[in-house]
């Protein structure tokens, strides 16, 4: 898996190829950058279209300062890469990564999607892809973090439930904090009962939420 110092370069070769490099820099004012290895959970908040649309997004925003609020955790984004962007992110295997630190979200330990219409259902598959994580959820183990999603096309999960490991439906600003109390104990114990053991507490968080 390619650190930080790895993709860094790697972009400073093909940024200058695309349109609008700066959706791809971060850096923005008030983006909030914390230290890796302060913290015991790492959240990566993913709008599956591109970073013009999704970086308006205020319920991103919201969960983002949320989870940046809590001392043992952090937040950081990602967004859909521009068809440039993604041929030349394949063709120089760069993984999809977070704005904030440049990792791979395979790096981090739970993915959370916001999908707020159906058509970005194939652009979370594809963002999957890129990624390097397995698409379908029966093809992740341990090693892969939990891939959860929520805003208003999951009120339906059918379409999507054999990619994500659960979803919220509702509000998001309380169950995160959940979500991460779950995750944070478990994540390297036992690792196969540890990861059954957290999408089933997910599954039973979101449940109760919806109720």
């Amino acid at each position: 898996m390619l650190t930080p110092e790895q993709i860094e370069p790697k972009l400073d070769r093909i940024l200058l190829k695309v349109q609008k490099p700066g959706r791809y820099v971060g850096g923005e004012l008030n983006s909030t950058i914390k230290d890796w290895d302060s913290v015991q959970t790492r959240v990566a908040l993913i709008f599956p279209d591109i970073y013009d649309i999704g970086v308006s997004n205020v319920g991103l925003k919201i969960l983002y300062d949320q989870v940046n609020q809590r001392d043992d955790s952090l937040a950081e984004r990602a967004y859909a890469p521009w068809l440039d962007m993604e041929a030349l992110m394949r063709e120089n295997g760069i993984p999809l990564y977070s704005l904030e630190s440049k990792r791979p979200l395979a790096c981090f330990d739970l993915i959370g999607f916001s999908m707020p219409y159906e058509t970005l259902y194939t652009n979370t598959l594809n963002l999957l892809d890129l990624s390097g994580i397995p698409v379908r959820s029966a093809d992740r183990d341990e090693t892969h973090p939990i891939v959860i999603a929520g805003g208003h096309s999951t009120m339906n999960p059918e379409p999507m439930h054999a990619f994500m490991d659960a979803f919220v439906i509702g509000e998001g600003e309380e169950v995160i904090h959940d979500i991460i109390n779950v995750i944070m104990p478990l994540r390297g114990r036992s690792p196969k009962q540890s990861q059954v053991t957290i999408k089933y507490e997910i599954t039973t968080l979101a449940i109760a939420r919806s109720q």
